[in-house]
């Protein structure tokens, strides 16, 4: 039996691997703003243990960790699920809505890592499991401060991974691209109230077409949560796991403009070293 410990878990993601997780024996914290929603979807689990979190609130984060200690004696994974998305035009956005999205996604993510990982270490194992997202590797209109908190998990996470694999902990980041949850409704995303007319056709544009794909995209949330909970048997995981063929078409769209980029500019690129004595 392993024991997972998920932020966000009331809901989306969190809740399907939670789910998932206890169908297969294993132990499950499952952490929320409002633990009661955790207890009100899963029922009493001997293998289920609601948790409050405010993955904001570093004191929370660590009575969390404690409180999973204290139940089931170790932590096996980590799953940092929880956050939410901000549409709009980078300009649009006002320092509250940014900052608060930072708050989550990125500093949240930070808090919660750091209370769990000294467990992990005087075990000498665990797994990390970042959740990011197809704006994690590359950012588009609309999406933009959303995508750089995101961007900022992909460093975390390839840092992570250096840092920790020397000490038996496995660090990935999942980049899942448009699954049919619910991160395009109110209750995951945020959007900008501020409308400037010259980003019609770009941040605009983007904000028509979400509304239009809000419970019609292309992902199978069920399988994601299949796919991850079998992805903790991977002896030796990737730091990085594209889902969903958006995000592979995405990857490999930005390599190919990449390439070409370091094709055209490659002598102007190198020509700023020294020169060879």
């Amino acid at each position: 039996m392993k024991t997972w410990f998920i932020t966000g878990a009331s809901r989306g993601f969190g809740a399907l691997i939670a789910d998932r997780a206890l169908a297969q024996g294993d132990a499950v914290v499952a952490t929320a703003r409002n633990p009661q929603a955790i207890i009100d979807r899963f029922g009493e689990h001997p293998n289920l243990l609601a948790v409050a979190l405010d993955v904001t609130n570093e004191a929370q984060a660590i009575a969390a960790a404690d409180a999973a200690i204290a139940r089931f004696g170790s932590i096996d994974i980590l799953l940092n699920n929880a956050g939410f998305g901000l549409m709009g035009a980078v300009e649009e956005a006002s320092a509250a809505e940014i900052e608060a999205v930072y708050r989550t996604n990125v500093f949240g993510l930070l808090t919660v890592t750091r209370a769990v990982l000294p467990f992990m270490r005087a075990a000498r194992s665990g797994r990390v499991l970042n959740i990011s997202s197809i704006g994690g590797y590359r950012g588009a209109a609309g999406f933009g401060v959303y995508s750089s908190t995101k961007f900022a998990v992909e460093g975390l996470s390839e840092a992570l991974h250096a840092e920790l694999a020397p000490l038996g902990i496995h660090v990935t980041v999942v980049e899942p691209g448009y699954f049919r949850t619910d991160f395009l409704d109110a209750s995951s995303l945020a959007v900008s109230p501020k409308i400037i007319a010259d980003y019609a056709g770009t941040a605009g544009k983007v904000r028509n077409i979400a509304e239009g794909l809000n419970h019609a995209q292309p992902g199978d949330p069920a399988k994601l949560a299949r796919t991850l909970v079998d992805f903790i048997e991977t002896p030796n995981p990737p730091v990085r796991l594209p889902l969903g063929s958006d995000t592979v078409a995405a990857i490999e769209a930005k390599h190919r403009s990449d390439a070409a980029i370091l094709s055209e500019w490659h002598a102007v690129s190198i020509s700023t070293d020294f020169a060879a004595a």
